[in-house]
């Protein structure tokens, strides 16, 4: 998810406790149909996803299930066509969900790592609590559909349920907040199924520092160097979105596999705060990882990027609680002023050649075989135009064929990279767990007392 829809989340989860909202923003983007593809390539596309799961590194269909289902699987029929899905009562203008069993068919999809985020302001038990209940929620609709999903656990699983006809369903925690400082606690949450885990969310944790806020710990903490060695013995993927720059080379300095990035774009293409410079581009390369491109449209363009931070600004101008406004007080105008501006300052348009662009960027500077996709679909409020579900995967492998991308590169962003990284990951667990003992060492013992 986009750090403001999550933080979003966090924000109603303080005001409205249990009541979860409904977090993706209204799109303001229309849903336009995806240009005609040549049939020659949609074949060839075709061909290369028999052959290859394409794997997407983010979805979080999981929270929207808490947020418009109350966490229960049985009341949200992904059989049916979500895309038009009635908003909650408390988030009136939220889109349909981006995620349903027709469009993922539609899709091609083989492999789908869904997040079990949580809002990063929740800690301490509550939040591992809140982590195993969305582990549970995506156990559930493998349990629940069980001829379209299956759980998958390693490599070799991705690739046994992909020849089988189904979706492999991995799981991935977004943000290291979720193990409330524990190294027990990480080892539980890699036996309930989580292959991922990224080190920070949207705010900085006790020992990780994030991309989006000021500096506190100077990247990782000794505790958090120790976090990255647990997920290495495990063989837990260690993912870097959402993470500062300096944590980013912290882990990249101490991680003896390769890492992710499970839903992050290229800042040589946007200079947003949640994509990858050049220089951790090269160093990716010689660890081996992978980058998985982000559909998220302020991630995606730097247009709409500088378009987003000056609408901000002016709302905050109009209205801006606690802190004053023009308004304040008066949503109504406020609403109504924002909407003028809207109407004289046109969002500038995001499309689906765009991402291609960042995926062509990040093989450019870091090589064809570190590059992914990881849409962060139902965790981003807008999609860039030709991207407005899970049905169009295919659309993006054919503007990269149309590119001049060869079968076999398409099979690497597909998903052949990703599953090389996740052996790779495998291969060191299996050695590290042969030489070292499970740590039991603490954030108070690493990091002295907070």
């Amino acid at each position: 998810m986009t750090m403001r829809t999550k933080m979003a989340a966090a924000a109603a989860w303080l005001l409205a406790g249990a009541a979860l909202p409904a977090l993706a923003q209204a799109q303001t983007q229309s849903q336009a149909q995806s240009q005609a593809v040549d049939p020659k390539i949609a074949a060839r596309v075709d061909k290369v996803l028999q052959k290859t799961p394409l794997i997407d590194g983010h979805n979080d269909l999981a929270w929207e299930i808490r947020a418009r289902a109350g966490g229960q699987v049985d009341k949200l029929d992904l059989r049916a066509d979500t895309s038009h899905l009635a908003p909650p009562k408390d988030q009136p203008d939220a889109p349909g969900l981006m995620t349903d069993i027709p469009r993922l068919k539609a899709g091609h999809l083989g492999g789908q790592f869904w997040s079990v985020f949580i809002p990063p302001n929740i800690t301490g038990p509550a939040a591992v609590k809140l982590t195993l209940e969305q582990i549970d929620i995506v156990k559930g609709l493998a349990a629940r559909y069980p001829d379209v999903f299956e759980m998958a656990y390693s490599a070799d699983d991705v690739v046994r349920i992909h020849k089988a006809g189904r979706i492999a369903s991995l799981i991935g925690v977004e943000g290291g907040h979720q193990i409330d400082d524990s190294l027990p606690t990480l080892r539980q949450v890699y036996a309930s199924g989580a292959r991922y885990m990224t080190l920070s969310h949207a705010i900085n944790n006790h020992w990780a520092d994030s991309a989006t806020a000021n500096p506190e710990h100077n990247g990782l903490t000794p505790f958090g160097k120790a976090v990255v060695g647990e997920m290495n013995r495990l063989g837990m993927l260690v993912d870097l979105s959402h993470v500062s720059e300096k944590t980013m080379r912290d882990a990249l300095a101490v991680t003896q596999a390769p890492v992710i990035f499970s839903h992050s774009g290229a800042k040589g293409v946007d200079d947003h705060a949640r994509n990858v410079s050049d220089e951790v581009l090269k160093l990716v390369a010689q660890n081996h990882g992978v980058v998985m491109a982000n559909f998220a449209t302020t991630y995606v363009s730097a247009e709409r990027n500088r378009w987003a931070a000056d609408r901000s600004a002016e709302q905050a101008r109009y209205n801006a609680p606690p802190f004053g406004g023009l308004y304040i007080g008066q949503p109504d105008k406020a609403k109504a002023a924002l909407a003028a501006w809207d109407k004289a300052h046109p969002a500038p348009p995001v499309t689906l050649a765009m991402v291609a662009d960042h995926i062509e960027h990040i093989a450019k500077v870091c090589g064809v075989d570190c590059v992914g996709i990881g849409s962060d679909f139902d965790g981003i409020g807008e999609t860039p135009v030709g991207l407005e579900g899970v049905d169009k995967y295919p659309a993006l492998l054919a503007e990269l064929a149309r590119r001049g991308w060869s079968d076999e590169d398409l099979a690497k962003v597909a998903g052949g990279n990703v599953l090389r990284v996740l052996r790779e990951a495998e291969a060191v667990a299996k050695k590290l767990q042969a030489t070292t003992q499970p740590s039991y060492a603490t954030i108070a013992e690493l990091d002295g007392a907070k």
